[in-house]
């Protein structure tokens, strides 16, 4: 089942904010109109005095209103970058909170399609160039549409000859971002996928670094970083190449215009058309549309990089998730026994048929065994009911309910699951073991680790449950890993119990040890103990045989090592290798 995420606009997140952005852009068209008014002054106290009226009250008058204007001017500017910069952090905060939402309620399908480091540029630059494309490009954008409205108004009422022939400019403004504009987009679009690229390639780098010195490949993957790297430089060259003309075009119409007012300013002066003040306030109001102008080139640069980074993070926010709580969920049952039933399963995962087939009703409180070769769809048969994946066709069921019509939170919340590849967080001991409980309980804890056989490491550790652990555990053996993913699993007390080949780094006398204590405390859970030892298996009431994703064998250890079959040959060679070791 496919379910689409709502559509996410932009405009939803400024939106929110509208009363901050009306507050804002009034104090940019208030900072703009103040700091127009000083080349009136300018204008005022020139002319009089060529007509020879000003006194020295009137010039100082004229000099204390021209500063006064521009202390109005630079302290509405100063609330106006407040506002408008302060709006773009608050978007930005917003829109990686939704983003981190919605990748926590994702699941296995998309991240299997989707690359680490890609999710980690849009939460990064991309979220960087969005945020620049709120503060700095409502800011500059309001500040140059104003500007250039109010001032041509102005010059405008000063000259219309000389404004006119100004006008005539803008066209070839227009048509120099228009001929950028495509090239920009698709090129600033490639140099963020090779960003992602090189993102993706350092943490796979550093997660398997121990791989990499294992293999003595460093110079092989140095070698590799710096040809991404190189390809990233030829990328943003290439924007670059797009993105610099934008200010030296802007610079040279301006030039333009100062050649326009001078020759044909100076013939309007000459014929008595305008004042010598008029003149120059002309002149000022061309010098103040400068920065505009310039601004504009990297305003529309902003504005393109931040349209094409939202547009890559709306891929998140959109993104179809497989799983999800159905629309009418069942009721949640007030008491759960642990019966499970699988009513003719399939599975296909990307064409390859994982499951084929599986009709199996597991009784509550029953502890099953799943064993088989490499392949066979061991994880995947409990992955289902968890509902990590969905089937292809066919049902799950938990005491009678099918697990699609359960909210996932309660789904979960039944389950503890203890997988194959124990995944811990770089935090305390103690805070990896309680994570599934809603409040870290010590008392739980420990009793979860003594259980999983963890307690007697953990008295060795600097710390011992407060100990921190490395990036995904590192700094434990794999054994301890292994156990502490039991000791979380367990410490849910959950009523359907998964075990994915958590065994296999464990020695034989401590994996004994940790049954025999396990036997006591799973009898009232479903339990599933996946692994490839008899000796995890043969005290489990069924043991179930995957062949090619169908079960080709069930039954008890000694029913299932009378027959022949994949179960009895591997009984055979793990006995032959324990006599091999004992010789030995």
């Amino acid at each position: 089942m496919n379910h689409s995420a709502t559509k996410v606009s932009l405009k939803d997140y400024v939106r929110a904010h509208r009363r901050r952005i009306g507050a804002g852009m009034a104090f940019v068209s208030a900072s703009v109109t103040v700091g127009l008014l000083s080349p009136f002054l300018t204008r005022f106290a020139i002319d009089a005095l060529i007509a020879g009226e000003a006194s020295w009250r009137l010039i100082v008058s004229y000099a204390g209103l021209y500063v006064v204007a521009a202390l109005g001017s630079a302290g509405l500017a100063l609330y106006m970058r407040r506002i408008l910069l302060s709006l773009g952090h608050q978007v930005e905060y917003e829109i990686r909170r939704d983003v981190f939402k919605r990748l926590s309620e994702l699941d296995y399908y998309y991240y299997s399609r989707e690359r680490t480091g890609d999710i980690m540029t849009r939460m990064t630059s991309d979220l960087n160039a969005v945020r620049e494309f709120i503060g700095q490009g409502v800011l500059q954008g309001t500040r140059t549409t104003v500007g250039f409205f109010l001032a041509f108004g102005i010059m405008f009422s000063i000259n219309v000859r000389m404004a006119a022939v100004m006008l005539l400019l803008l066209p070839s403004t227009s048509l120099l971002f228009f001929l950028l504009f495509r090239l920009m987009r698709r090129r600033y679009e490639e140099s963020q996928e090779q960003f992602s690229t090189i993102s993706n390639f350092c943490q796979e780098s550093f997660a398997g670094i121990r791989t990499i010195r294992g293999y003595a490949i460093e110079q092989r993957q140095i070698g590799f970083f710096a040809r991404l790297n190189q390809e990233y430089i030829r990328l943003k060259m290439a924007l670059n190449r797009v993105e610099r003309p934008l200010w030296p075009g802007m610079s040279l119409l301006f030039s333009f215009g100062v050649v326009i007012i001078l020759w044909v300013g100076g013939r309007e002066v000459i014929r008595d058309r305008m004042t010598v003040g008029q003149f120059v306030q002309f002149s000022q109001y061309l010098f103040m549309l400068q920065w505009p102008m310039l601004a504009l080139g990297w305003t529309i640069s902003l504005w393109q990089r931040g349209i094409t980074s939202w547009r890559r993070i709306q891929s998140i926010l959109e993104a179809p998730a497989e799983i999800a709580t159905p629309a009418q969920p069942a009721p949640a049952p007030t008491s759960v026994r642990g019966e499970i039933c699988f009513e003719h399963v399939d599975l296909d995962m990307g064409g390859i048929q994982a499951l084929r087939d599986i009709h199996l009703q597991i009784s509550p409180g029953e502890t099953i065994g799943i064993t088989g070769p490499t392949g066979s769809g061991k994880s995947m048969l409990v992955w289902l009911i968890a509902r990590l994946i969905d089937p292809t066709e066919g049902r799950v069921l938990i005491d009678g309910i099918d697990v699609r019509d359960v909210v996932l939170t309660d789904l979960r919340r039944w389950v503890g699951m203890a997988p194959q590849e124990a995944f811990l967080f770089s935090d305390t001991l103690a805070n990896n073991i309680g994570l599934g409980l809603e409040e870290v309980d010590l008392e739980k804890v420990y009793a979860a680790a003594e259980l999983a056989e963890l307690h007697g490491d953990v008295a060795g550790f600097p710390q011992q449950f407060e100990t921190m652990l490395g990036e995904r555990g590192v700094t434990l053996s794999g054994g301890q890993r292994q156990r502490t993913a039991i000791s979380r699993a367990l410490a849910r007390n959950p009523r359907i119990l998964i075990l994915d080949d958590v065994f296999s780094a464990i020695d034989t006398q401590t994996e004994a040890a940790i049954q025999a204590r396990l036997h006591s405390v799973i009898s009232d859970s479903t339990t599933l103990i996946i692994s490839h030892r008899i000796s995890s298996l043969r005290h489990a009431d069924r043991i179930l045989v995957l062949q090619e994703g169908r079960i080709s064998q069930q039954g008890t250890h000694r029913e299932l090592v009378e027959q022949p079959g994949y179960y009895r040959e591997l009984d055979e060679v793990q006995r032959l290798q324990a006599q091999l070791e004992n010789v030995s």
